[in-house]
């Protein structure tokens, strides 16, 4: 649990940058919610680390123009597994 907001926005920008990973998976890596990792990303980190947002914010954006793959991805999986018992 983090006592530092600072500290896990820092933390949260460097996990999502290293890992290209999405919102949802940065929550599940750090124990929190969705909704707080986006107001960490898209409002505190703004202003504590500009030139990282920028960063960030390219694969949120990447992100959320994929998410649309991703969801019928998963939706071909999960029928596939289904047919196959």
């Amino acid at each position: 649990m983090y006592t530092d907001i600072e500290q896990r926005v820092c933390d949260l920008a460097e996990y999502i940058i290293e890992n290209q990973s999405t919102v949802r998976a940065a929550a599940r890596e750090f124990c929190i919610s969705k909704s707080t990792v986006h107001k960490d990303l898209t409002e505190r980190l703004p202003r504590l680390k500009p030139e990282m947002y920028a960063q960030v914010r390219k694969l949120l954006d990447l992100n959320k123009a994929e998410r649309h793959i991703r969801g019928g991805m998963a939706t071909k999986r999960k029928y596939k597994e289904t047919a196959a018992r």
